[in-house]
């Protein structure tokens, strides 16, 4: 698509994802201090902020006991579907949420958002990703806005992985892909 206009995409940074969470990423709270340094350049540059959510229903496809690969987490309404309080969020941030049918999951930040339409239509070329959990959602929204020709620059100080030592080999596969890592 060529350079353009830059957006923050923070996936996923709720609660639950975060230590002390139903479904807590290992290191999660050692992301605020990236994120929150990419918040204030993009409020400083006047980029759109825009974050994701899992906002699940209660009894959704992906928890286990419908027998999905996890625990309850992120349901509608609750505390650990909030964004967590040590993410800066300005209350200007676009919020998307996902995973909002009973029987149908979402990982990507693309996933029945209308998120990329949101960006075409503001002439956006290039995301700045960060969030919860690299190997997981953040994967998924790196590859897809790839897939849809945007460029993507993925803050490593600002992502963690469920399983820690996936970690390398993931942030390997999304620069195979056409990722830049910063």
């Amino acid at each position: 698509m060529g350079t353009g206009p830059n957006a923050l995409l923070l996936v996923d940074v709720q609660n639950d994802f975060c230590e002390g969470g139903s479904l807590a990423v290992p290191g999660s709270d050692d992301i605020f201090p990236a994120i929150n340094g990419w918040i204030d350049k993009a409020q400083s540059s006047g980029w759109p902020i825009l974050a994701s959510r899992d906002w699940h229903p209660v009894d959704h496809i992906s928890f286990s006991d419908r027998g999905g690969p996890w625990p309850v987490h992120c349901v509608q309404d609750t505390p650990g579907a909030e964004f967590h309080r040590n993410m800066a969020l300005p209350d200007s941030a676009i919020r998307l949420s996902k995973g909002t049918a009973f029987d149908t999951d979402a990982y990507s930040a693309f996933d029945a958002t209308q998120l990329d339409s949101y960006l075409r239509r503001h002439g956006i070329h290039r995301l700045f990703v960060a969030g919860l959990a690299l190997d997981v959602c953040v994967q998924a929204t790196v590859r897809d806005a790839l897939k849809l020709g945007f460029e993507v620059e993925l803050i490593t100080d600002g992502t963690r992985a469920v399983q820690a030592d996936n970690a390398p080999a993931v942030f390997k596969q999304l620069e195979e892909e056409g990722a830049e890592l910063c």
